[in-house]
C-alpha cells in the first residue's frame, strides 16, 4: 500500500518506518525542512534505540521517503495519517488542533480517488467529526473516510511497542474504512495482535482514557510512597504486594518525582478540559493533574532537606534530564521543576544525562553541563539521580563517593538499596522507604 505520513516527529518518524518495515511504501512529509534535510542525511531529529537503523534500511530499500511536498505524497495515497502535534493550548488547556485542522485543509487539496485520512495524533474526542467536516467542505467531491487510529508508544520502546503491541485500536464510522485498515495493520494481525474496531469517538476517548487512568496509577503510588516515609514502610514492596494482583498489576507501581513527558500531562489536562466542556467533570484526573504538579515541585524540598535544610551556596550535582531514560524528551520533565528550584533556593547546580542534554541546555539556564556522571558530581555537596538511566544503575560507588565534596545521595528513583549506600559511608535518601 502507498502511505502519507504527514508529520515527521516522535509518533510520525516511528510510525512511519515501522510501517514500511511492514512492506507498505511510506512517504513522510514534514513542513520543516531542516528536519527533511536531516533525515534524508540519515540524521534523526530525536532519539529513540533503533530508529536510525530502522529509517536507513527502509530508505535503502526504497520504501521510506521524506518530503516537504504533500500534495504529490497524498495524491497517491491509499491512506493518509495526520500525526502532527496536539500541544496544550496556551491559557486554558485544551488540545490545540491548530496543526490537525491544518492538515485537513491540505489534504482535502490533494486526495485523488478513495483515500482513508486517518488520525494518529492524540486528539480530543469529536476531533475525527471536525476533520471530515473541513475536508468536505473544502472538497464536496472529495471520495474519504477518517478514520481514529490513537498510538500507544511508550518513548524508549516505540519500536517494539509499534511491531508487538499490546492492541490496536481504530474507529470508524465508514465500513469500506475497515478493508483498508485491516491491510495497513495486516503484518500485525497475522501475528495475532488485537485489532479492535469501534466508533470513531469511541476510539479518540480510548486514548485519552488510557493515559489518564496509567497517570493515575503513577500518581496513587506517589501518594503511598509519602505514607510510607511517614509510618516507616517499604514503597517498593507496597507496589510489589498490590501489584501481585491480577486486577491492580505490577506496571507503573514505580514511585518516583512524578509523571511528565510528551503525553500524560497534556493528555491529563486535555480529558478534564473535554469532560468540563460536556458537563461530565472527572475529579479523580483533576487530583491527579494537581498532585503531580506539586510532587515535582516537592522534590526540590526533599534536595533541600537531605542537606541539612539549606543549599544556599552549595554545589547539587543532577544525574538525568530527560522526562525517562531511552530518551531525549524534556517536555514536562520533573527536572524542568526540580533544578530551577534548587538554583533558587541558592544552589549551584551541574548535571549529566546520556542524551537530553542539547535539549536541556536552553531550558535550564545557569547550569553547569557535564560530560560524565563523574564529572558532574566532583565537588559537589549532594549527588540528586532524577532519571533511571542503565548506566545510573551501576555506578563505580567508590569512585562517585571520592568525587563528592559530601557522601549525600538522594535516589529520587530508587535504583539503589538503602543498606548497600549505607555500608558504603554514604547519606542516602530515597522515595518511600525506611
Amino acid at each position: 500500500m502507498k502511505i502519507a505520513m504527514i508529520g515527521s516527529g516522535y509518533v510520525g518518524l516511528v510510525s512511519g518506518a515501522c510501517l514500511a518495515d511492514f512492506g507498505h511504501e511510506v512517504t513522510c512529509v514534514d513542513r520543516d525542512e531542516a528536519k527533511i534535510a536531516g533525515l534524508i542525511a540519515g540524521r534523526m531529529p530525536i532519539y529513540e534505540p533503533g530508529l536510525d537503523a530502522l529509517v536507513a534500511t527502509n530508505v535503502r530499500e526504497g520504501r521510506l521517503s521524506f518530503t516537504t511536498n504533500l500534495a504529490p505524497a497524498v495524491a497517491v495515497a491509499d491512506a493518509v495519517f495526520i500525526a502532527v502535534g496536539t500541544p496544550s493550548r496556551r491559557g486554558d488547556g485544551h488540545a490545540d488542533l491548530t496543526y490537525v485542522h491544518e492538515a485537513a485543509r491540505d489534504i482535502a487539496d490533494a486526495i485523488s480517488g478513495f483515500t482513508i485520512v486517518v488520525t494518529k495524533s492524540t486528539v480530543p474526542v469529536g476531533t475525527g467529526d471536525a476533520v471530515e467536516n473541513i475536508i468536505r467542505e473544502r472538497r464536496p467531491d472529495a471520495d474519504f473516510a477518517v478514520v481514529s487510529n490513537p498510538e500507544f508508544l511508550r518513548e524508549g520502546a516505540a519500536i517494539g511497542d509499534f511491531k508487538r503491541p499490546d492492541r490496536i485500536v481504530i474507529g470508524i464510522e465508514d465500513e469500506r474504512a475497515r478493508t483498508v485498515m485491516q491491510e495497513v495493520y495486516r503484518p500485525l494481525y497475522l501475528n495475532q495482535a488485537p485489532i479492535m474496531f469501534t466508533g470513531r469517538r469511541t476510539s479518540e476517548l480510548i486514548k485519552y482514557a488510557a493515559n489518564a487512568f496509567l497517570a493515575t496509577k503513577i500518581t496513587f503510588i506517589n501518594e503511598m510512597a509519602d505514607l510510607c516515609e511517614k509510618v516507616g514502610a517499604n514503597v517498593q514492596e507496597v507496589a510489589r504486594g498490590i501489584g501481585l494482583d491480577n486486577r491492580i498489576g505490577s506496571k507503573f507501581l514505580h514511585a518516583g518525582p512524578g509523571y511528565g513527558g510528551s503525553c500524560f500531562p497534556k493528555d491529563t489536562l486535555a480529558l478534564l478540559k473535554t469532560a468540563q466542556d460536556f458537563g461530565a467533570p472527572s475529579r479523580i484526573v483533576e487530583a491527579v493533574v494537581s498532585v503531580n504538579d506539586a510532587r515535582k515541585s516537592a522534590m526540590a524540598g526533599k534536595v533541600v532537606a537531605a542537606c541539612g535544610g539549606s543549599v544556599e551556596g552549595r554545589k547539587i550535582a543532577i544525574l538525568g534530564l530527560a522526562f525517562k531514560p531511552n530518551t531525549d524528551d524534556m517536555r514536562e520533565a520533573p527536572a524542568l521543576a526540580i533544578v530551577p528550584a534548587l538554583q533558587a533556593a541558592g544552589a549551584d547546580v551541574s548535571a549529566f544525562d546520556p542524551e537530553a542534554m542539547d535539549q536541556a541546555e536552553p531550558l535550564l539556564p545557569g547550569v553547569t553541563f557535564a560530560p560524565n556522571a563523574y564529572a558532574a558530581a566532583e565537588g559537589a555537596d549532594a549527588l540528586v539521580i532524577v532519571t533511571e538511566w542503565d548506566q545510573f544503575r551501576a555506578l563505580d560507588l567508590q569512585r562517585m563517593k571520592s568525587a563528592l565534596k559530601a557522601p549525600v545521595v538522594i535516589d529520587l528513583r530508587n535504583i539503589y538499596r538503602p543498606d548497600e549506600m549505607r555500608n558504603r559511608g554514604f547519606d542516602y535518601h530515597s522515595v518511600g522507604r525506611p
